[in-house]
């Protein structure tokens, strides 16, 4: 059962994948613009409200959306993952509200609010929205990485290495993290497709992207007026957004029960 979940999220992820990698290889030269919202002549997608061809537009449009996805959701955990660790495994009560109480005030204000604010101040690029999307999901993320690590922190084996005088590096990374490993992978599916709903949605509403920028959302933002004349231009990124979604979370899902059901086996 597990390697056909994973076997189908590679199936429904790897496609958009591939497309948002290897599509500006395979995009070619722009050839000369057609009718708007037309089918057929030489445009097997069709054209865009721009009369640019669709499939080529698809090719260019996937790989800013990916990336910038991946950069903010690493760069989360890369802060995350430290600050949850530090406050679950301090003895010190004081040092756990320095590092979790100013999160509470991101976390407190909604992230694509945060995102507007900042992009009606100055508007980001694909960088800049990255680094947002980031911020916006450490406090999150980290309040996960607390509550897991705190419990694995409870446990006898871990005063055990605590009286061997273990270093801290050692019983926070060799002992609590591998064993909070399963529910890193459970949150990092979630987490990605909700990193993807905030740039996605961002990019739809113009931040991060220009208004005629290859973008998968920004095609199903500026074609939406055309569906039903021309409906490739919507429904073709659209899906690939959400098969990109859908995919990544069973791969991950499928990553995260391997590791339960081998404890299941040795009990």
């Amino acid at each position: 059962m597990r390697a056909g979940r994973f076997a189908l999220g590679a199936v429904v992820a790897g496609l958009p994948l591939l497309l948002a990698l290897l599509g500006p290889w395979c995009a070619g030269e722009a050839g000369p613009r057609g009718t708007s919202f037309t089918l057929g002549e030489g445009h097997w997608l069709g054209t865009d409200f721009a009369g640019r061809d669709v499939w080529r537009q698809v090719l260019l449009g996937g790989r800013s959306a990916v990336l910038v996805t991946l950069a903010a959701t690493a760069l989360a955990y890369a802060v995350a993952v430290p600050l949850g660790l530090a406050a679950a495994l301090t003895r010190r009560a004081w040092l756990e509200d320095v590092l979790l109480r100013p999160l509470d005030v991101l976390l407190a204000v909604p992230s694509l609010l945060l995102v507007l604010l900042v992009a009606s101040v100055r508007p980001p690029g694909p960088a800049g929205l990255a680094l947002l999307a980031a911020l916006v999901n450490i406090p999150d993320a980290a309040r996960i990485v607390r509550a897991r690590a705190a419990e694995v922190a409870s446990r006898p084996s871990v005063e055990a290495l605590r009286m061997q005088g273990e270093s801290w590096w050692r019983i926070a990374v060799g002992y609590v993290g591998r064993s909070m490993a399963g529910t890193l992978a459970a949150d990092a599916g979630v987490r990605l497709t909700g990193v993807l709903y905030l740039v996605a949605t961002a990019a739809f509403l113009g931040v991060g992207a220009g208004p005629d920028a290859p973008d998968w959302a920004v095609m199903v933002d500026r074609n939406r007026t055309g569906l039903f004349v021309q409906p490739w231009a919507v429904v073709v990124p659209a899906v690939l957004v959400v098969a990109l979604s859908v995919g990544t979370n069973l791969l991950f899902d499928a990553v995260r029960r391997a590791p339960a059901r081998k404890e299941g086996r040795h009990l």
